[in-house]
C-alpha cells in the first residue's frame, strides 16, 4: 500500500495535480446537479405526503417511481449514438434534462396529495426520468474527463457533492415549510437546477472530437459484449451480483428517513437542521479525506474499509429507535451514517467507473448504476409494509444483515491484495 507521507517530491507533486484542478471543480457541481432531483424523491416528496397524511405503505410504494433508475440503459444508447443540434455531444443532452427537471420539480408543490395523489405520482416518474437520464450524460462525461489516476477522487468529490445536494430538498425545504405553502417550497428546490445549467453552459466537451457509435445498433450491442469479453462470463456475474449488494442494506436503512424521524418524535425544524446539517462536516471531511485515501489505498482497500464503516453506521438508527426524540443522538447517527453511507458510495461509484471502457461511457456506466438501483426500487418500495409489521429497531437491524452478502463478494471482485490500480483497456492501451 502507497504511504503518501512518504511519497518523493514528484510524486506528492502529482497527488497535489490530482486534487488541485478544473476537473475536479466539475466534479463538485455534476455531483451536486445530479444528486439533487434524486434527494428531492427520496426525502422532501416522503416527508410532504406524510405531513399531508398519506400513509407509511403508500409513501414506501412512491420507490417504485424509481423504476427509471434501474432501467436507464435502456435508452442510454440513444444518447451516446445522437448529437443534439446544440451545445455539443454530451451538453446538449444535459441541458435538455436539465430543464426538463425544474419544470417538473417546482409543478410538485401545486399538487394536492390527498386529492390527486395519482397526479403527484405521475409528476414523481416524469422527476425520475429525466434525473435518470441527466445521470447517464453526467455519468458519461464525467467517466470521459477523468484520467485513471483521479477516478477514486474524482468520484468521491461527485458523491459527497451528490450527497449535499440533500440539504437542499432533506434540509431548507423542511425548515421553508414550517413557514411557507408547499408551491414555494418546491419553487425554491427547483430554482437549484439552474446550478447545473449554469455549469453546462461554460464547461466544454470533455472530448473534443467525440466519436459516437455509427448506429444505434452499434450503441446497443457492442457496450455488452465488450464487457463479457474483456471480464470474461463468470466474473461478470460475480461483478453484477455486486453491483446488486454492497449497498441493499444501507439503500433499504435510508429509504424511510425522513418518515422515521417523525414517527420517533422530532419536528421538521429540528429535521431539517439537526439531522442535514449535522452531517455537512462528516460528509466534507471523511469524504474529501477517503477520496485522497484511495489514491493510496486503490479503489479495493477503499471498498473494504468503507464498507465496514457503511455496514456499522446503520446500526446507528436501530440505537436512535430505541433512545427516542434525543437531539445529540440525532446528530450523532446521522453524521456516521453520512460518514459512512458517502465513503461506501465513493468507492463503489469509482469501482463501477474503473469497469468502464471509456468507448462505451454512457451505455456502460448506465447499465452498472441501474444495475446497482435494482434494490433499493425493489426493496425500498416494501420498507413502509416490513416497518409496519416488525418496527423501527428490527427493521434497522435486518438492513445491516443485508448489507452483509454484498461485503462477502468482496472476496471474489475486489480482493484486498488484489488491487494494483486495475486499468481499463483504453488506459492499458496508451502505455
Amino acid at each position: 500500500m502507497t504511504d503518501i507521507a512518504s511519497l518523493n517530491p514528484g510524486a506528492r507533486q502529482s497527488l497535489k495535480k490530482a486534487i488541485f484542478n478544473r476537473r475536479m471543480l466539475i466534479c463538485v457541481f455534476t455531483g451536486f446537479t445530479s444528486g439533487l432531483p434524486l434527494y428531492v424523491l427520496i426525502q422532501l416528496v416522503p416527508a410532504w405526503l406524510r405531513v399531508e397524511g398519506v400513509g407509511l405503505a403508500e409513501i414506501g410504494f412512491f420507490a417504485l417511481i424509481g423504476f427509471p433508475y434501474t432501467w436507464k440503459f435502456v435508452w442510454s444508447p440513444i444518447m451516446d449514438r445522437y448529437t443534439l443540434p446544440f451545445l455539443g455531444h454530451r451538453r446538449g443532452w444535459m441541458a435538455v434534462t436539465q430543464l426538463a427537471l425544474l419544470v417538473t420539480i417546482g409543478s410538485m408543490g401545486f399538487i394536492k396529495p390527498e386529492l390527486s395523489i395519482w397526479t403527484v405520482a405521475s409528476l414523481a416518474a416524469a422527476v425520475a426520468f429525466f434525473s435518470a437520464s441527466q445521470d447517464i450524460v453526467l455519468d458519461a462525461y464525467r467517466r470521459e474527463l477523468l484520467p485513471d489516476i483521479e477516478l477514486g477522487l474524482g468520484n468521491a468529490i461527485h458523491v459527497q457533492a451528490y450527497r449535499l445536494a440533500g440539504l437542499v430538498p432533506g434540509s431548507l425545504a423542511l425548515i421553508l415549510a414550517d413557514f411557507f405553502p408547499w408551491q414555494i417550497v418546491f419553487v425554491v428546490v427547483a430554482l437549484f437546477m439552474l446550478v447545473g445549467l449554469v455549469l453546462t453552459l461554460i464547461i466544454k466537451e470533455a472530448i473534443a472530437e467525440p466519436k459516437p457509435p455509427k448506429t444505434l445498433r452499434e450503441a446497443v450491442v457492442e457496450p455488452f459484449r465488450e464487457f463479457v469479453q474483456r471480464q470474461g462470463l463468470r466474473a461478470a456475474m460475480l461483478i453484477v451480483a455486486f453491483l446488486f449488494l454492497y449497498k441493499l442494506g444501507d439503500n433499504m436503512a435510508t429509504a424511510l428517513s425522513t418518515a422515521f424521524y417523525v414517527d420517533i418524535g422530532f419536528s421538521l425544524t429540528q429535521i431539517g437542521s439537526i439531522a442535514k446539517f449535522a452531517s455537512l462536516i462528516a460528509v466534507i471531511v471523511g469524504g474529501l479525506i477517503g477520496g485522497v485515501m484511495m489514491i493510496g489505498l486503490g479503489i479495493n482497500r477503499a471498498l473494504w474499509l468503507f464498507g465496514v464503516v457503511q455496514l456499522v453506521s446503520i446500526l446507528g438508527f436501530a440505537v436512535l429507535s430505541d433512545v427516542g426524540a434525543n437531539p445529540w443522538m440525532l446528530g450523532t447517527v446521522v453524521a456516521l451514517e453520512y460518514l459512512g453511507v458517502g465513503l461506501g458510495t465513493a468507492a463503489f461509484t469509482a469501482f463501477i467507473a474503473r469497469a468502464t471502457n471509456p468507448v462505451f461511457a454512457a451505455t456502460q456506466f448506465a447499465l452498472f448504476t441501474a444495475m446497482a438501483a435494482v434494490p433499493r426500487t425493489l426493496a425500498n418500495a416494501v420498507t413502509g409494509i416490513i416497518v409496519e409489521q416488525v418496527g423501527w429497531t428490527t427493521f434497522y437491524i435486518l438492513c445491516t444483515v443485508l448489507a452483509i452478502p454484498g461485503m462477502l463478494l468482496l472476496f471474489k471482485v475486489a480482493p484486498w491484495d488484489g488491487d494494483t490500480e486495475k486499468q481499463t483497456p483504453a488506459a492499458a492501451q496508451e502505455r
